[in-house]
């Protein structure tokens, strides 16, 4: 069997966390079209009659370090380069930005085995373009795949799996057979309620907020859930809960829809909103909050 660690890195908003979740046909990293939505490494396990590969879906690589959360977002995406066995590289066009330089360095210092999938191509009508490009990626990088995908459209993706199960090495499972992800619960359900609020809120609130589960509590028949949205000002927690209440109100029943669907019962959530001044520049606050990967 072929066992291993695959790495999905790239820059904000390219489509990891949608490529993870199709590769997986479930879904275990929230998504949105915001960049940095996520914010954690999220493991996601895949075990096939193939063998076993382990993904970390991993926050954008970006140059930003103005803040305690964007330094965060940054380890957080070059640790996932240790330890593992392959590096899918995800870009989104047929050209290489200014911050993919320094992605190009990061992976040559770390000597693995790297595949360059290229995402939406659904959306580029001219296929010589593509193959004229994977021309010129393969001067610039010894890539040992170049892959063609749409996450979103499922294109091309037993091709890109079929690259990596060639890349990982023989062995046992790392994960019991029928694991999905390393991740509790309770983070998932916070994720989901994230997902919910970047998806509601307008471009700017989302990344100075974040939410932590505060009870987890199953019951016969049901699973209640207490939630904090904690935000840095007052004028950000009235946007949050919206006139009369019902910006929090579609929140929660978004999240508790498909939190529900996780967890293949019923759930009751409540969400509250407080103000942590400063959190997301904080590296004390921000330990914890959960950002401790």
């Amino acid at each position: 069997m072929k066992c291993g660690f695959a790495a999905l890195i790239g820059r904000p908003n390219v489509g990891k966390s949608t490529l993870m979740n199709h590769l997986l046909k479930q879904k275990i990293s929230i998504t949105s079209r915001k960049p940095q939505t996520t914010r954690h490494r999220i493991v996601g396990i895949n075990t096939t009659e193939a063998g076993q590969v382990v993904y970390l879906d991993t926050p954008g690589m970006h140059q930003s370090d103005k803040r305690a959360l964007n330094r965060y977002l940054n380890r957080a995406a070059d640790t996932a380069l240790l330890g593992v066995d392959v590096v899918v590289w995800l870009i989104d066009g047929l050209s290489f930005h200014e911050y993919d330089e320094v992605i190009f360095k990061k992976l040559e210092l770390a000597g693995l085995p790297v595949i360059l999938a290229v995402n939406k191509v659904d959306r580029i009508k001219d296929k010589e373009q593509i193959l004229a490009f994977f021309a010129e990626a393969q001067h610039r990088f010894p890539f040992k795949h170049l892959v063609p995908i749409s996450a979103l459209k499922n294109t091309h993706l037993d091709a890109l799996e079929k690259a990596i199960f060639e890349l990982l090495p023989e062995g046992g499972l790392i994960y019991p057979e029928d694991q999905i992800t390393d991740r509790p619960e309770r983070f998932l359900c916070a994720e989901i309620i994230r997902e919910k609020l970047t998806r509601r809120l307008g471009d700017e609130l989302p990344y100075t907020l974040t939410v932590e589960i505060e009870l987890f509590q199953e019951q016969p028949g049901i699973t209640k859930i207490y939630a904090v949205i904690w935000v840095e000002r007052s004028a950000q927690k009235t946007i949050v809960i919206g006139k009369d209440g019902e910006m929090l109100k579609k929140v929660g029943t978004d999240a508790r829809l498909d939190i529900e669907k996780l967890l293949d019962r019923k759930v009751y959530l409540q969400l509250w909103v407080k103000v942590k001044k400063g959190w997301s520049d904080n590296e004390r606050a921000l330990q914890g909050l959960g950002f401790n990967d």
